[in-house]
């Protein structure tokens, strides 16, 4: 057995032949300051739009809101999620495809309402991505407008009087 290696194998490698003090065993790294981590992946994330309408729930997801609130009532003792889940899970697992059938319409339904508004939302996005303005503020839009006609601005003129007074 040349090859054989267990937990009490010994070892003829280099490694096992050097001291303990050279191994590179049990050294620990430097400590790294996970906080600007966190936040260069916390940028580099895209922000969630709060108008975006939520994902409909599967057909068993229907069932577990129902099934949530029976469960409550026959167990009002089991505060738990898990218990919860893994009851409707194994309740879910026994309903024959009948009886799975009017949480499935009620699934397809509320994918087809989702479906609706996602529509009306990604149209009110693209409306807003093409009639948006760069990045200036109107104010300073104005300024450079002012500039090019030649007019002077609010506080130029008042410079421009402050000059004459002097005289």
């Amino acid at each position: 057995m040349k090859g054989a290696r267990g937990k009490g194998a010994a070892r003829n490698t280099a490694e096992a032949l050097r001291p303990a003090d050279d191994r590179k065993v049990g050294k620990r790294k430097a400590l790294v300051d996970t906080s600007s981590i966190r936040k260069a992946k916390k940028e580099r994330r895209a922000m969630k739009d709060p108008n975006k309408p939520k994902r409909p729930p599967s057909a068993f997801f229907v069932f577990l809101e129902e099934f949530r609130a029976t469960f409550k009532k026959e167990n009002p003792n089991v505060k738990a999620v898990s218990a919860v889940g893994k009851a409707a899970g194994e309740k879910w697992k026994s309903l024959s495809e009948d009886e799975k059938a009017p949480y499935e319409a009620k699934a397809a339904k509320r994918k087809a309402d989702y479906e609706k508004q996602m529509n009306a939302y990604n149209r009110k996005q693209e409306t807003t991505a093409n009639g948006e303005e760069s990045e200036k503020s109107k104010s300073e839009v104005n300024d450079e407008d002012d500039e090019a006609s030649g007019e002077p601005d609010d506080e130029e003129e008042e410079e421009e009087e402050e000059d004459g007074d002097d005289d």
